[in-house]
């Protein structure tokens, strides 16, 4: 079995995710969008994985017209699907919701009221294959600016405080996570070192809050992965 994950960065990768592959020695392909446009077609594999970065979902360059384009076949075909950050945006835009500017942008580990930024599952949800193992709520790093509008087709099943549509459902196996679970400390330093808002923040209070909490966002993400491996039977 085969996961495609797409890096629409070089700098944001799929972290623990990665671990995971490696350790279990699954079979999978990255493909790097920021040194090639070429996208192999989705169909090819069992689970596709679409990973952040600083485009946005409504960009009209050929990279995102391919990506949304890969995104929908992708659905279409019922191939499991995982959409982190800019990834959910397009999951979103691609299935006919719409991506706009947040009303308030998520950066790092708290939200201007000093508190952790979060999800809620939503009660409704909370049996979903995608939080096995896991409570609510679920501490979240964050890097957007954007947020979604869904259609009624598609479900919210994780909610925040600042930025309502965190976690959303569409179909039997395709989800889309506003934040990042995926992120290591080496990918925090690096992010830390090149991300334009990063740069503008505390270094140091982000690395102290995030050594503090990286045990359970290391926990939370490797049980969510693993969840999602297991709903595209990736085992």
């Amino acid at each position: 079995m085969s996961l495609l994950i797409i890096k629409n960065i070089s700098r944001e990768g799929p972290g623990i995710l990665q671990n995971i592959l490696e350790e279990n020695n699954f079979p999978h392909d990255i493909i790097d969008l920021e040194s090639t446009e070429d996208l192999p077609d989705p169909v090819g594999y069992d689970a596709v994985v679409v990973l952040g970065g600083p485009d946005s979902a409504n960009d009209a360059s050929s990279k995102m017209r391919a990506e949304l384009e890969m995104a929908r076949k992708a659905i279409d075909a019922g191939i499991p699907y995982l959409g982190i950050c800019l990834g959910m945006q397009v999951l979103v835009k691609a299935c006919g919701g719409s991506v706009h500017a947040s009303e308030i942008r998520e950066i790092g580990l708290r939200s201007e009221d000093g508190n952790y930024y979060s999800i809620d599952i939503e009660q409704d949800h909370v049996d979903d294959p995608l939080f096995a193992d896991l409570e609510s709520p679920l501490g979240i790093f964050h890097l957007h600016g954007e947020t979604v509008e869904l259609t009624e087709k598609m479900m919210l099943i994780g909610t925040g405080k600042h930025c309502t549509h965190q976690i959303v459902k569409i179909g039997p196996n395709a989800y889309g996570i506003q934040g990042h679970f995926e992120i290591t400390p080496e990918m925090l330093d690096l992010w830390l070192d090149n991300d334009p808002e990063l740069l503008l923040m505390d270094r140091e209070a982000i690395r102290k809050d995030f050594e503090l909490l990286s045990s359970e966002y290391s926990d939370n993400g490797r049980k969510l992965f693993n969840n999602f491996l297991g709903i595209a039977r990736i085992t």
